[in-house]
């Protein structure tokens, strides 16, 4: 990602072809600046799996090089791979909005890692360094704080948007329009949009629709307790949660621990005035029903979540009542529909009474722009080329015949995949080559053990199970001192299938000492061919494709 031929890089390491774990790279000779370093929250698939990181390890032998880490927005697919980026990757300063930057430190503070310096990003901010200068414009999303970037150097101009939507009545301060404005005037070489939205039409609804919705369910309910799922970071939403229970004399009680973090966020910073409004759970269940409001994680159907398990009945504070409305104040991340369905159903299942998107109440709407709003970008900004973003394929390709029906030409247009460089050059975008990239997978504390074949061995033990043959040998003497043993998890179980298990002791007996009878007889070939013929044995008799696991013990 260095270039020595006087060119302007840019690269995703994570952020194409999927929602999450943003990471974007500017390069410019000996400098090199970081933008984004997000998480993507795994899917079924990902057996046993924390979290999926982008792939930053291209990053470490050029990590002299990083002048810095440029956070748009506090969200955890922008911030969530901070404290693992930090682990590995030497990062001088961290350029953050303010909301942002009190999440990055919090998260670092739990895990006992040191912040290194961090300046705050504002309107006013202008970065210098040999090769760039850097500029930012306010952004409406669904957390405080939001910006986009122009990044320039004397190859022309970059526009990247972060996460943004054009919200005409927001909670908070609307988008800086002029200033996009005057950056385009002043002539944009390369624009990388967010494109979460890009194939749904017209524009989004705003936040001020949803303050209306919710107002509606909590007049509707006064005698009910209401419980309340949405996203711990959107600090607007929690902003007028608080105000509409005040308005309807309630009380809240906060659920969750990253819903706690965001509420003194937003306490500190003076989104939320009222701290009176916050109760315990145990003053919670003192109260009437219709003096409650439950605010809690979970809106992803997340099985530790507090919505999760106040729906199993796992809570240890909050019982489920029949007459319990619980509002989703969010909309399906993919590949969380299956989960969040999960939990609704188990509500249902107990009486109470859901509200969300689907059931055509404005309880939601997302932070992303739609098409309409995309189109007002491309007019304001007027890109020569253009490289969607932030997005799974479908949506990329979506942006892209925006773009064209914007006037970009078609053959002005990137659809990159991670790891795909382009190159600017005297106002020119060209493609660069690639790098290869591979997600990096969290498991507990271990980062980085877990690759593909052990997610394929996860698969399989979860679909076909695992067969364990244990052999008890004199290799000194080559003897066989007992019959093997076969035992099996997740195969078959053991007292009803006697007559198979012994097939298989037999085809074991018969493979270890046709080995142990060969003058170069080594473990290792023993082991190797237990695998490969049981294997294909197994599958013989049953159809099916347990992992082999050889335990040979030398008794001597």
């Amino acid at each position: 990602m260095i270039s020595n031929t006087k060119e302007t890089l840019v690269c995703a390491l994570g952020g194409l072809g999927e929602v999450g774990k943003n990471m974007y790279v500017v390069t410019h000779e000996d400098e090199i600046f970081i933008i984004d370093c997000g998480v993507m929250f795994p899917e079924d698939n990902l057996m046993g799996i924390d979290y999926v990181l982008a792939d930053y390890t291209h990053l470490k032998p050029l990590q002299d090089k990083i002048k810095g880490l440029i956070i748009t927005h506090g969200h955890e697919d922008h911030i969530g791979g901070i404290p693992f980026l930090l682990q590995n990757i030497n990062i001088p300063v961290i350029y953050a909005p303010f909301i942002a930057e009190k999440l990055i430190k919090n998260k670092l503070s739990e895990k006992n890692i040191s912040c290194p310096k961090v300046i705050p990003i504002n309107e006013d901010l202008n970065i210098k360094t040999k090769h760039f200068s850097i500029e930012f414009f306010r952004t409406t999303h669904s957390i405080p704080d939001s910006y986009g970037m122009a990044i320039t150097t004397v190859n022309g101009t970059i526009v990247e948007t972060g996460d943004f939507k054009f919200d005409l009545t927001p909670i908070g301060p609307v988008a800086n329009f002029g200033k996009i404005a005057e950056i385009g005037n002043k002539g944009v070489t390369l624009l990388m949009s967010d494109s979460t939205n890009a194939l749904l039409p017209g524009f989004s609804n705003s936040e001020s629709v949803v303050d209306e919705a919710l107002a509606e369910i909590f007049s509707e309910n006064p005698k009910s307790r209401i419980i309340l799922a949405t996203f711990a970071s959107n600090i607007y939403r929690l902003t007028h949660i608080v105000e509409t229970c005040k308005e309807n004399n309630r009380k809240i009680a906060v659920f969750g621990r990253s819903m706690n973090t965001s509420i003194d966020i937003a306490l500190e910073c003076g989104f939320i005035k009222d701290k009176d409004i916050f109760i315990s759970s145990d003053e919670a269940n003192k109260l009437d029903p219709s003096q409650i409001c439950l605010l809690c994680t979970g809106s992803q159907g997340e099985p530790l979540a507090a919505l999760s398990r106040i729906a199993n009945g796992s809570d240890k504070n909050i019982t489920l009542m029949p007459d319990d409305v619980v509002i989703f104040s969010s909309s399906p991340i993919p590949g969380n529909a299956m989960s969040i369905n999960r939990v609704i159903n188990k509500l249902y299942l107990k009486g109470a009474k859901v509200y969300t998107n689907a059931t055509d109440v404005n309880v939601h709407t997302s932070g992303h722009a739609r098409q309409d709003e995309l189109k007002l970008l491309f007019r304001l900004v007027k890109p020569k080329y253009f490289m969607p973003m932030h997005g799974e394929y479908r949506m990329l390709a979506g942006h892209v015949e925006l773009a064209k029906q914007c006037d970009v030409p078609e053959e002005n247009t990137f659809i990159n995949k991670n790891g795909d460089i382009i190159a600017i050059k005297d106002g020119e975008v060209y493609r660069k080559g690639a790098i290869p990239i591979n997600d990096i997978y969290v498991d507990g504390n271990r980062i980085g053990d877990v690759g593909l074949t052990i997610i394929k061995d996860r698969k399989i033990m979860s679909t076909d199970g695992v067969l364990i043959v244990i052999l008890n040998l004199d290799v000194e003497h080559k003897k066989m001192l007992i019959e093997p043993n076969v035992t099996t998890r997740g195969f078959v179980i053991v007292n009803d299938n006697q007559e198979l298990i012994k097939q298989i002791q037999d085809k074991v007996n018969s493979i270890a000492l046709n080995e142990l009878e060969k003058d170069n007889f080594s473990l290792t070939d023993l082991k190797n061919r237990i695998i490969l013929e049981i294997n294909a044995y197994v599958i013989e008799l049953t159809g099916r494709r347990p992992i082999i696991i050889p335990m040979i013990l030398n008794i001597k």
